[in-house]
């Protein structure tokens, strides 16, 4: 697959492959290469057209990692996935233009940063001249903060703001293959998360490719009063990505790749029929 041009299918689906030991749903289950190759080759099995691979959680209150270490623990992983997985795209989940860099000097399609810039004022310059899809999300602040900064005028119009001011300073810099994400729990209450879903088709004005990335997050299990791995949380989630879809989702990045797999077979119709 060629990263300057995402695959037609709605929605696409993105992976999580978190090679972590604090993540809030899955920290820990693959973090040795053996399990993580496993759970790879079975999402990429069940559906996934494009693998995310983390090296660092970004939970809320976890702390920022060392980039040197980061690219340390990331490289073999990659070069590993690549061969294992010539046609799917690769994702590298990080705010590090150092990591991000070496990513992409070997074969990564996407670079997938939380902090939309934020964290790195490199980062810009790295995905302007590779070319490689960048996703820009949002986030009030580190991981560490973001939760006590959800103060917003309008938590859509803000948001939209300040995605449209850095998608046009992007693009200034010479970088069009942007993806947004609005960020859903980062630096946001759940009835805020609740609010920007409802409103996300407003985010179809920034005419780029939109994600989502809600997957178990805390305004499922936390309003169904049960945790992250509970099966009721999983059915949550697929209520909340068909709206996603019908909202205008390009992609979805999430944990349980078969059961959303599911559901873009069910919602095919809508879009090619």
């Amino acid at each position: 697959m060629n990263a300057n041009s995402l695959p037609p299918a709605t929605p696409l689906i993105m992976a999580i492959l978190n090679y972590t030991s604090d993540s809030f749903y899955d920290g820990g289950y693959y973090h040795t290469p053996d399990k993580f190759f496993a759970r790879a080759q079975q999402c990429v099995l069940d559906g996934a057209h494009i693998l995310d691979i983390g090296v660092a959680s970004s939970r809320p209150g976890a702390p920022l990692i060392d980039p040197k270490k980061e690219w340390e623990l990331i490289h073999p992983l990659l070069i590993e996935i690549k061969k294992l997985f010539p046609d799917v795209l690769i994702s590298i989940d990080t705010y590090n233009s150092y990591t991000a860099e070496k990513c992409i000097e070997n074969g990564a399609d996407i670079i997938n940063d939380i902090s939309g810039g934020t964290f790195d004022n490199k980062m810009y310059d790295v995905v302007a001249t590779s070319h490689v899809y960048y996703v820009l999300m949002h986030t009030s602040d580190i991981p560490e903060k973001m939760q006590s900064k959800t103060n917003y005028n309008n938590v859509i119009s803000d948001i939209q703001s300040l995605i449209k001011e850095k998608i046009n300073f992007l693009h200034q810099k010479g970088c069009s293959n942007i993806i947004i994400d609005p960020g859903f729990g980062f630096g946001k209450t759940i009835q805020q998360n609740y609010e920007i879903l409802k409103n996300l088709d407003a985010f179809q004005l920034l005419h780029k490719p939109l994600m989502v990335g809600i997957s178990r997050k805390s305004m499922i299990y936390k309003t169904l009063n049960v945790t992250p791995d509970h099966n009721d949380t999983l059915f949550g989630t697929v209520i909340l990505n068909t709206i996603a879809i019908l909202k205008g989702a390009k992609i979805l990045r999430v944990h349980d790749v078969k059961e959303t797999k599911i559901l873009a077979k069910v919602l095919y119709p809508l879009f090619f029929m």
